[in-house]
């Protein structure tokens, strides 16, 4: 992987002497002084030209930052964007348009969450970037939830646990670790735990994309109680995880709903949890299937 300073420098090598590359942004996280940065951390560059179709048909320009591994080519109107990665692990994020976007940008009066969230100006050979507004670092800040918001994922929580339920009480393993780990927990929880991190962060955090830096900002105690959300494949240490999981889900959303003002439907909650109960408790020679 590149230390920043070197591929920065190289970037600049080969753009500042072609005339048709005019402007060059980098953004993204290592545009944001309050992320979390290291190695593995993608660069993002945006490169703003006179003549669009140089960068349309030929890639060959990739080569002389490495040897790649990996190339995925996308085109949405008038962008170019080009995710590389290279043998000795750098990975970078090319996004080619006109330099007439630049202009544009600095016409705006508030930037688009993109660029308010961190960008630094890296070559502007006509001065054009001077109107660009200056980025608040706020944009993917965790905001406080609508009482609607905050409703509508209590009662799609429990609702859904029922669907857990019964797939572990039927034997299937896979639907039941779906539901349980990919739409409950990052539908339904991981909007809770972000929530419960803006109360306790006067909401001035952003933890990131799927709970990317959760552990950087949970106590201890909270990250531990998360980690036991978790499970493996026996179906009783699932349905151990799913309860688990009702209580962490259940102690954080009473706390961020009491914090805001919001009432928490517990009657709900209890009637669910009497399901779920009643199902693991249903013998298994009850199950018949029909084709």
């Amino acid at each position: 992987m590149k230390q920043e300073q070197v591929m920065v420098k190289q970037l600049l090598d080969w753009a500042k002497p072609n005339e048709n590359i005019r402007t060059v942004l980098m953004t993204s996280s290592r545009a944001n002084p309050y992320a979390f940065t290291d190695l593995f951390t993608d660069f993002d560059f945006e490169i703003f030209v006179d003549d669009l179709e140089a960068f349309s048909n030929d890639d060959a320009w990739l080569d002389q930052f490495g040897s790649l591994i990996k190339k995925v080519v996308l085109q949405n109107g008038n962008w170019r964007t080009r995710l590389v990665l290279y043998e000795d692990g750098t990975k970078i994020d090319f996004q080619v348009t006109t330099n007439d976007f630049v202009k544009h940008l600095a016409s705006m009066p508030e930037l688009p969450d993109a660029y308010d969230n961190g960008y630094k100006v890296l070559l502007d050979k006509d001065g054009i970037t001077k109107g660009i507004s200056a980025p608040s670092y706020m944009a993917y800040i965790t905001k406080k939830p609508s009482a609607e918001r905050f409703a509508d994922i209590i009662n799609s929580f429990w609702g859904d646990t029922a669907y857990v339920a019964n797939s572990l009480w039927r034997d299937e393993l896979y639907y039941s670790k779906y539901m349980l780990d990919n739409v409950i927990r990052f539908q339904y929880l991981q909007p809770v735990i972000e929530w419960h991190l803006g109360v306790k962060h006067d909401w001035s955090i952003n933890p990131n994309k799927f709970g990317r830096w959760f552990k950087r900002y949970l106590d201890s105690e909270t990250w531990a109680e998360l980690e036991r959300t978790y499970a493996g494949a026996g179906i009783e240490e699932n349905w151990e995880a799913l309860f688990r999981t009702a209580d962490f889900f259940s102690r954080l959303a009473q706390e961020v709903g009491k914090s805001l003002g919001y009432e928490y439907p517990m009657e709900y909650e209890q009637k669910m949890r009497e399901y779920l109960l009643k199902v693991k408790k249903l013998p298994q020679d009850a199950r018949s299937f029909t084709k």
